[in-house]
């Protein structure tokens, strides 16, 4: 049998796309009831995949967020669940055409040149190179999808679905259009929703401007934020309780440079301590304003064209930019002497989430939804628990959102996107909503109709992603077995964009929650606190980072440092540990199977032969160790475990099969407590500080022994548990997995459909666990002597311990030995009393002495600690003076004081251990 020992470094390049292929060869991913796995669960385990915006690439948080999915769906896979999480790409409306825009323009393309036909064409050949570079990048990830499933919000089911709803809405009254203050972005030229704002706060003018009274009696005051839409004003407003009011109200002003004769009105919507107590009234570009102008009947002009430059209601402004236009009338109003004053103040100002163009209120005719019908139920169903978040926080958040709900204008003046199904009859003006054009209206019989020529928001299709992929409103097979899916995985930034109209569609539609829980994770920052993006531009592209360090280095670090619901930071060095780790393992695999493969282990413990498969055994609960071990060497080698394989077990052996048994159990339930962050956390420690840095350490000495029997069982504890680390891996690096696992000798099939590993309680052995926790203990406080000693690496020393109970057979045999391989000593004996310049350490009840003579130069060493001890002497002294100046404490920040405190904490405890160390060399201790 060829050598499947690995011989070179790790190389995630080679490594990586060979099981990428491998797996969609084997149609790995497709969901399958896998009960020889041990499971016991006949519900599928369904996640729905956030479909990504075909603008370009994914970024690195798409890779967090869908990696972390992944994680979950191949554990479950593992399990033996019937696993479905399908792919999907979003046609994303506004930020898909403001892309095509964007390159036209550079192509030197008039836009308006374009007929709709001709740019959405455009659209769709942007839409296929987007799409293959996203489908490459999800793949090289490794993310386990079921790609024959995978669907666009574009193709003709999912448009068909989308209009289905649209016409069940609109005959159900819950879609009207309406003419209403909406936001507008000047440069996307589209209506928005409420939530694709973002409000920030900016330091802005308050700016108090005089009316002139028609009678000539004066002026009238008014402050405002936005002097531009003075010229829209059709009122200026007063409170009914202010005394001003009953002189005031019902006289004319003279509206500021279009001289325009305007009313005053009363309304309590005024509040009378602000500015001075009187609000200019502008319908059409604001919304408090525009609710004053419908109970009051007044004008609505609109004075801002969809450009944000002034139309021909500005009069002499007319064409200049909203800006522009609001420093020419400022002048104006200074020249006139109209200009009162202007001061600072504070504002909140709205901007589009994609494009951070500030958003106009703008008076529209646009298409709404009603919310709160279908809001009602959705907030009962997670008042109930019938869907539940993670960290549970975010319940709060979704149910003030939604007790608050307001319309959905779901129309933008695009072309790219699902178009809106309302036809109306050129004859009679009857309006239709259906699927296609009409032959004849059913009013007047006309045969000629004109479809709205906007489109729906891009939310209006994704709201559907838990229904429409699945073949909906169809009543399919798929949809009977996969609706409603177990969880989704998204950000807290689009709980109102999606989440929540997804409960309200699942529940309007399919009578059924969408998920049962929601799992959020935090958003990935940038150096400066910014969300990463691909319209910001300070993401790096997945496949660079991959090309450098490999899908499982980005994998498993994206995922251990991203705890649920908290915010991440990236930086590229966090992807380094992964990478080391990766390497870690892989040097691991190459020193025990090349060590087994020397010494005929492989041979005589049965791993040579050729199998066809290996088979899951059964899980059955043993009565004692070796029958648990038998049943692993089984299920990772389909061949019974040798006899006298394990009869030669040692400390180090039962040690490492205890923790084994302890990381199984804390894996197992952090995932099922969806905390990927802490399962992969509980990994990293088990395989990296307890399998190679103290059990391959420990049993080295073993492996290249004369010791048949302890170097047999040795290896066979070895390889067992990196064959079953494999499995633990997989979900988190199934690349590097799938390959260890194939050069394990008797392994077979894929990792990544094999059993994953469950908790062995037979393994946990406390007796062990107590024993080599105090060799750690001591050998850690003996490499830290040597260490601050300076004792040369190489240099064995003796030791001598000591114990107050005067019972000194715990450091016999076992503890001993591998005391004296870990911490470098030539013997262990013991005494009664402290020897001179012996340094000491303390383990449990016992002391342990270390003879420093021979193993450094005793003056020298004494020397160099003194002069250590007058440094640090100096520091304390300087920053005891400084802490105690109280004018130092009251004006430095709290934490430069803070730094100084835990500095000095610090120095306090140097001074101590270098004071002890020079008495031990002077043998005062």
């Amino acid at each position: 049998m060829a050598s499947n020992v690995p011989t070179s470094a790790y190389d995630p390049a080679q490594v990586e796309p060979r099981w990428c292929e491998r797996w969609l060869q084997a149609d790995a991913f497709r969901p399958q009831l896998r009960p020889e796995n041990g499971n016991s669960d006949p519900e599928p385990y369904v996640v729905l995949l956030p479909p990504p915006n075909v603008t370009g690439a994914l970024h690195m948080g798409h890779v967090l967020s869908s990696t972390i999915q992944d994680v979950f769906v191949r554990y479950q896979r593992m399990r033996g669940r019937e696993t479905l999480w399908w792919p999907g790409t979003d046609h994303a409306g506004i930020a898909t055409q403001k892309v095509v825009e964007r390159k036209l323009r550079d192509e030197g393309i008039d836009l308006a040149s374009l007929e709709r036909e001709e740019f959405v064409a455009r659209c769709w050949r942007w839409k296929e190179r987007s799409h293959r570079h996203i489908v490459e990048q999800m793949q090289r990830v490794g993310w386990s999808l079921d790609w024959p499933r995978e669907y666009f919000t574009l193709d003709p089911h999912m448009s068909r679905a989308v209009r289905e709803v649209f016409i069940r809405l609109f005959q159900k009254g819950l879609v009207y259009r309406g003419r209403y203050i909406i936001n507008w972005c000047p440069s996307c030229r589209t209506a928005l929703s409420d939530e694709e704002v973002e409000h920030e706060e900016v330091q802005g003018n308050l700016w108090t401007v005089r009316y002139p009274r028609v009678d000539g009696n004066g002026f009238v005051e008014v402050a405002t934020t936005r002097p531009e839409t003075i010229l829209g004003d059709v009122a200026v407003a007063i409170n009914p309780v202010d005394p001003r009011a009953a002189e005031l109200a019902g006289k004319l002003l003279r509206l500021p440079v279009l001289g325009r004769e305007i009313p005053v009105i009363t309304d309590d919507y005024v509040d009378p301590e602000f500015g001075t107590g009187m609000v200019k009234i502008t319908p059409a570009h604001d919304p408090n304003d525009f609710e004053v102008g419908r109970r009051h009947a007044l004008e609505m002009p609109v004075v801002i064209a969809p450009d944000g430059s002034m139309n021909e209601n500005a009069g002499p402004l007319q064409a200049l930019d909203r800006f522009e236009a609001r420093r020419e009338l400022l002048r104006r109003l200074e020249e006139e002497g109209l200009l009162v004053r202007s001061e600072a103040h504070t504002l909140s100002r709205g901007l589009h989430d994609r494009c951070r163009t500030v958003i106009e209120p703008y008076l529209s005719s646009q298409w709404f939804v009603r919310m709160k019908p279908l809001a009602e139920p959705a907030i009962r169903v997670v008042e109930e628990g019938r869907v539940r978040f993670y960290p549970e926080r975010w319940r709060n958040v979704y149910l003030h959102w939604m007790r608050n709900i307001q319309d959905w204008c779901i129309s933008r003046q695009l072309w790219w996107g699902h178009r809106i199904p309302i036809y109306t009859c050129c004859k009679c003006s009857e309006i239709v909503a259906a699927h296609e054009t009409p032959a004849a209206c059913r009013r007047c019989e006309g045969t000629r109709f004109t479809q709205d020529e906007d489109v729906l928001d891009t939310w209006f299709s994704s709201w559907l992603c838990p229904l429409s992929p699945l073949g909906w409103p169809e009543k399919t097979p798929d949809l009977e077995r996969y609706h409603p899916t177990t969880m989704l995985v998204t950000g807290p930034d689009i709980i109102f964009f999606w989440v929540a109209r997804m409960i309200m569609a699942s529940l309007e539609f399919a009578g059924e929650v969408p998920f049962g829980q929601v799992l959020l994770n935090g958003i990935l920052r940038d150096a400066k606190g910014r969300k990463m993006s691909k319209s910001l531009g300070n993401s790096p592209d997945p496949l660079d980072l991959i090309g450098k360090h490999g899908a499982d280095a980005l994998r498993f670090s994206s995922v251990m440092l991203s705890p649920p619901g908290q915010d991440t930071f990236f930086d590229e060095s966090n992807v380094v540990t992964g990478r080391n780790f990766a390497n870690k393992i892989w040097n691991a695999a190459r020193l025990v199977l090349s060590s087994a493969e020397k010494h005929g282990w492989i041979s005589e413990l049965g791993l040579a032969r050729e199998r066809a498969e290996s088979p899951c055994v059964p899980f059955e609960a043993e009565s004692t160790r070796d029958d648990a071990l038998s049943r692993l060497w089984a299920d990772a080698f389909g061949a019974a475990l040798p006899a006298g394989a394990i009869e030669a077990l040692r400390l180090e052996d039962r040690w490492i099969l205890h923790e084994y048994a302890g990381a199984v159990a804390d894996v197992n339930r952090e995932m099922e407590g969806l905390r990927a962050n802490e399962a992969a956390s509980r990994l990293y420690h088990f395989f990296w500080d307890e399998y190679c840095a103290w059990y391959l350490e420990s049993i080295k000495p073993r492996f290249y022994g004369e010791e048949r029997d302890t170097s047999r069982t040795a290896h066979t504890v070895a390889l067992l548990l990196l064959a079953h680390s494999s499995k633990l891996l997989s979900p988190f690096m199934p690349h590097l997995a799938e390959e260890l696992w194939s050069r394990i000798p008797g392994t077979r099939g894929l990792v990544t459909t094999a059993a994953f590993p469950r908790p062995e309680p037979m393994l946990l052995d406390n007796d062990a666990a107590t024993q080599f926790e105090m060799v750690q203990e001591a050998t850690g406080a003996i490499r830290t002597l040597r260490s601050e000693m300076r004792v040369p690496p190489g240099k064995r020393a003796p030791a001598l311990v000591h114990s107050e109970s005067g019972d000194l057979a715990q450091w016999e045999g076992e503890p001993g030995r591998l005391l004296r391989l870990h911490a470098k000593l030539e013997e262990l004996q013991p005494v009664g009393r402290r020897p001179q310049a012996a340094a000491s350490v303390v383990a449990r009840d016992s002391v342990l002495y270390v003879p420093l003579g021979g193993l450094v130069d005793l003056d020298a060493e004494r020397k160099r600690l003194q002069e250590e001890l007058d440094r640090v002497d100096g520091d304390l002294k300087r920053l005891d003076a400084k802490l105690a100046n109280r004018s130092f404490l009251d004006k430095a920040p709290a934490e430069v004081v803070g730094r100084d405190r835990e500095r000095h904490a610090e120095l306090s405890g140097r001074r101590e251990r270098l004071r002890t160390s020079l008495a031990e060399l002077s043998g005062k201790g």
